[in-house]
């Protein structure tokens, strides 16, 4: 049995707490205390490591995993909003060149995923059982709206793309993953901007979060 150990650290809100896989961007859930985020995060592994083998790197993520926590950041209303909102303190260390590209290749990766999911999903959408939620289209238009704002914070400045303009998509995509691979330092690269790895970890998870959304309410 494959076993592996994994490097997190909690963001613990009033009401919330993340748990979030340092090496692997956008592998972060959310649930009311330590012990369920750590599971939730368990348990979604199977689906991260369909973005992984997407930027080929390699998922030493074992059918056993031991959750390694290094660090617990305080959180804010962020947190308890629903979202990842505060860095670690790891991510303020010097970007290798190693690392910048591995970090890029799984941004790239987490939005192919995405492409993907909404390529095959249904219009209309399964509501939750309050009767919410997005359908796809509309929620294709958040995250794209989300990450102009969030591109921001690396100092690309451009207007949120329509999801039908490939080129304009992607020369936001390119000009983000162009921002992480060039990073060497964690402090951020913009006035009021993100660390790189921070910034990696916030757009990749609120891409995969709504992916493997409409993935569970296309069913």
């Amino acid at each position: 049995m494959l076993r592996s150990v994994v490097p997190v650290y909690l963001e613990v809100g009033a009401k919330r707490v993340f748990a979030c896989a340092l090496p692997w961007p956008g592998w972060c859930r959310v649930a009311r205390n330590d012990d369920e985020a750590l599971r939730s995060l368990a348990a979604y592994a199977p689906r991260y490591e369909r973005v992984a083998k997407q930027a080929g790197i390699r998922f030493a993520v074992g059918s056993v995993t031991t959750f390694d926590v290094v660090e617990r950041v305080k959180g804010s209303a962020t947190t308890d909003f629903g979202a990842p909102g505060s860095p670690a303190r790891a991510d303020d260390d010097t970007v290798t060149a190693r690392e910048a590209q591995r970090i890029a290749r799984l941004v790239d990766a987490a939005w192919a995923v995405f492409d993907d999911v909404m390529g095959v999903a249904p219009k209309s959408l399964r509501k939750g059982p309050r009767g919410g939620g997005r359908d796809r289209d509309a929620m294709i238009e958040h995250v794209l709206d989300a990450e102009a704002m969030y591109a921001k914070k690396l100092g690309v400045r451009v207007a949120a793309p329509r999801y039908s303009d490939s080129k304009a998509l992607g020369a936001e995509r390119t000009a983000i993953t162009d921002v992480l691979r060039s990073a060497r330092a964690g402090t951020p690269v913009a006035e009021r901007g993100w660390p790189p790895r921070y910034a990696a970890r916030r757009i990749a998870w609120h891409v995969l979060d709504h992916a493997w959304e409409c993935e569970d309410r296309s069913r």
